[in-house]
């Protein structure tokens, strides 16, 4: 099949960030099926513009084809900064799809967020009368207006006529959790025979060969680390993300061996080393983010992983992409979401729930591992086990060809 993507951050070649679509277009390659993706020229974790040659957009690679368009420098700078990223973005890409009408694609694909992604999407859709698959990452836009991004009255009710415009007009819907498709039957009424879940997952194929290719002694000593029980949070340092929370842990934790590695990057970054160094946390560590090599050798050099985000309603449907890379790595979950990440967590019993404001809870949690390193150890085998099973990423990828094949056949 030919299959085009609109995603506005796909990620270039060893860029850090979610490697979802890259992992995906990888395996339908390898199946011998064409994917095309228009894509954003800048990065969401840092805000600037990724390094190509601006003369040549395209990117010739094995697995797909990309072409990068604008969308906007000032995409870090606040809330009208993001959404005028966003309308730069729609015009681009739209502009792009356009100009590919004569290639025979069976099928487009928008990933959202953001939201307008899936009128790019339905516009192309119609206009070569190939069926619409909207890909729904984050639950727009009830998630911006929860984290009070989004004020103006006008604006809510156009992102959600938007929203139920697509959500009536797209052909099939994937969702990353079974929480997400519940919200969409139980709020935004969306028939259930139009949703499909389809979550993130791990790539045993790299996670398994950085596992019998890396010294975990010799990396541990490179790094420092050998001391310690090193926790790793790999990920977005964003308002989203509520790592601000981490800091009162790190202090009630100083006199006991436990460490905190945060890898990453995003406009809250600088604001928590800056707090980090002037409580004068020895116990607190950052690293730049970076390939998922690196940071797969990280989180096996560790001791457990950490998933973690702001305490409210709408994150409680999500599970955090690096979950399942530290369920791969074989390393304890310590879960500071609420919701559906606690339950896949404590079910498994591939980690513990941890309440995120509450250092005390911390202390007492990570006391078990601690003084049981076997706890530690039999929850990092549930974990790996639980994935293998449920999230390895090239049966959720067989899984996703399945519904576009139905689409296409219909």
């Amino acid at each position: 099949m030919n299959l085009l993507l609109i995603h506005a951050y796909f990620l270039p070649p060893n860029a850090p960030g979610s490697v979802r679509w890259n992992e995906m277009s990888r395996l339908w390659a390898e199946a011998g099926h064409q994917l095309t993706v228009i894509a954003g020229n800048i990065d969401y974790t840092t805000g600037q513009p990724y390094q190509y040659d601006a003369s040549c957009p395209r990117e010739d690679r094995s697995t797909c084809h990309i072409i990068r368009v604008p969308m906007s420098p000032l995409y870090k700078n606040g809330s009208f900064g993001r959404i005028w990223a966003y309308t730069v973005f729609f015009f681009s890409s739209l502009w792009a799809g356009l100009k590919l009408r004569h290639q025979p694609f069976d099928v487009v694909i928008a990933t959202s967020p953001p939201l307008t992604i899936g009128l790019t999407g339905w516009l192309l859709a119609r206009l070569w009368q190939k069926p619409l698959l909207l890909e729904i990452r984050d639950l727009w836009p009830d998630a911006p207006i929860q984290m009070g991004y989004v004020h103006n009255w006008l604006a809510r009710w156009l992102a959600y006529r938007l929203e139920a415009f697509l959500y009536q007009y797209a052909n099939h819907i994937v969702v990353l959790t079974p929480a997400f498709q519940q919200w969409l039957i139980t709020r935004k009424r969306v028939a259930a025979s139009k949703i499909t879940v389809i979550p993130n997952g791990a790539d045993f194929q790299l996670t398994e060969a950085i596992t019998l290719s890396l010294d975990v002694v010799a990396f541990r000593q490179q790094h420092d680390m050998m001391s310690g029980f090193w926790v790793v949070y790999a990920g977005a340092h964003g308002l989203a993300n509520g790592l601000s929370a981490m800091l009162p842990v790190a202090r009630k934790l100083q006199q006991t061996p436990v460490r905190f590695l945060f890898i990453g990057d995003g406009p809250e970054k600088a604001r928590l080393q800056t707090e980090a160094q002037q409580l004068q946390l020895a116990n607190v560590r950052f690293a730049d983010a970076g390939p998922k090599k690196t940071v797969l050798s990280f989180i096996l050099a560790a001791d457990a992983g950490l998933v973690m985000m702001q305490p409210l309603p709408i994150f409680d449907t999500m599970l955090s992409a690096k979950l399942f890379d530290y369920f791969a790595c074989r390393k304890p979950v310590l879960s500071a979401i609420g919701g559906l990440s606690r339950d896949v967590v404590e079910s498994a019993n591939a980690g513990q729930y941890i309440d995120p404001a509450d250092p005390d809870d911390w202390l007492q949690k990570l006391s078990v591992y601690l003084q049981q390193p076997e706890v530690s150890r039999q929850q990092g085998e549930n974990g790996y086990q639980l994935a293998r099973k449920q999230f390895d990423r090239e049966m959720l990828a067989a899984r996703y060809l399945t519904i576009i094949n139905q689409l296409v056949n219909s």
